[in-house]
């Protein structure tokens, strides 16, 4: 004769009132299990093993409450992420993993389970043991709860540092705090690195969506031996390449995840804490960019050198003097005349052979000489523009021999 549910109830109820009187037995039994099968809890330190001896006591004393209230029933579900782990700091989470979290809780039903006959009557033993396979799978989903909440609200602060890094490099901010932050988030302050800077896509519409946008920057980074810090200020998505050789190089692989328009590049920074040299170029060639729209994706800051200097940068127009004027004026007085003679006869090779009574040949080579010392092509006309400006600026510093 199957027993009424009132008598099902009284029996469930007596069976937990047994073995809660032997909770300090069986929690006492199963951290002496622990201590002898996992080598791992032994080298705990003493708080932490504390810690995970409350939660043994806490999942003994739910599956006791669960029990009680009737395990077949919906409403008795036990809360485990709440009872079990509530009472521990967040921070273990980061000393024991998923998978041991696991093994502690089983190796502790495992105790219960093996304690319990020898506490009950077999009718009681046997509902107990049901129940126990049960409470089991529970605990698995309740523990797995608590680690994929502990790493959204790690992933949660890595974003914030990430971008309070981004933010401090963009500022000219790099001190001992930035530092520090970075070598939270595993970034080589010491590695050298650039500065990418472009629109923000207008895919990532949500957290989510930018979230997938940033692990594919560094899904990618990674894939060419880079690290990457990201971050979305405004409409401007920015990022941080680390362990660059060529910069370019190295932002051509992520490219074609900013938005629409330009994408710049800073020149090669020898580390975190002198980056903002790279972050200031790119900033104003991304601000300068709109007069040079035919400019390819990505290009570095130097080659908006005329239209920064034409937008007010200071920068661009020391470095047009100090990189390209004065080693022309350093090197030969021939090279700066043929090369304004170049400019003022449209660039024809023969006009400018006539008005310095010299070989056409005399300035092809004075031009590749040009080449050769700054860099810069008198033939090409974006080079054309660079060197014009130079010759210009250079002028009006009055910085002459």
């Amino acid at each position: 004769m199957t027993p009424s549910p009132s008598t099902l109830a009284s029996r469930r109820r007596a069976a937990a009132a047994v073995l809660q009187r032997a909770t300090g037995r069986l929690a006492t039994a199963a951290t002496a299990r622990m201590d002898s099968d996992m080598p791992w809890f032994r080298d705990l330190s003493a708080q932490d093993r504390s810690w995970v001896g409350m939660i043994v006591q806490a999942g003994i004393r739910e599956f006791l409450r669960w029990y009680a209230a009737g395990a077949n029933s919906t409403a008795a579900k036990p809360d485990l992420a709440t009872s079990m782990f509530g009472e521990a700091p967040r921070t273990l989470t980061g000393v024991i993993t998923l998978r041991q979290t696991v093994d502690l809780v089983r190796l502790s039903i495992e105790v219960v389970e093996a304690n319990v006959d020898d506490l009950l009557d077999p009718d009681q033993a046997h509902d107990v043991h049901d129940a126990i396979s049960r409470y089991a799978r529970e605990v698995a989903f309740a523990t797995a709860e608590v680690y994929a909440r502990a790493a959204e609200q790690r992933g949660a602060w890595d974003a914030r540092l990430e971008a309070l890094v981004v933010d401090a490099v963009l500022r000219a901010e790099t001190d001992e705090a930035v530092l520090s932050r970075a070598s939270a988030l595993g970034w080589d302050a010491g590695q050298p690195l650039s500065v990418v800077l472009g629109a923000a896509s207008a895919r990532p519409a949500d957290a989510a969506g930018l979230d997938a946008l940033f692990e594919e920057i560094r899904h990618r980074a990674r894939a060419e031996g880079l690290e990457a810090l990201c971050a979305v200020q405004g409409d401007r998505l920015v990022v941080l390449l680390g362990g660059v050789k060529d910069a370019t190089e190295a932002a051509a692989a992520i490219a074609d995840l900013f938005g629409e328009g330009p994408v710049v590049v800073g020149p090669v920074a020898p580390g975190l804490g002198e980056a903002q040299t790279s972050a200031r170029a790119a900033l104003a060639a991304y601000r300068a960019a709109p007069g040079w729209p035919e400019a390819p994706r990505p290009a570095p800051s130097d080659d908006f050198l005329p239209e920064r200097v034409l937008a007010g940068d200071g920068h661009a127009r020391r470095h047009l003097v100090d990189e390209i004027y004065r080693p022309l004026v350093d090197a030969r007085s021939t090279l700066i005349e043929t090369l304004t003679a170049y400019f003022d006869s449209g660039r024809s090779l023969e006009a400018t052979a006539r008005a310095l009574f010299v070989h056409t040949n005399t300035v092809r080579y004075r031009l590749r000489q040009v080449a050769d010392l700054t860099g810069y092509s008198p033939g090409d006309p974006r080079d054309a523009l660079t060197l014009r400006l130079a010759l210009i600026l250079g002028r009006q510093s009055a910085r002459t021999l």
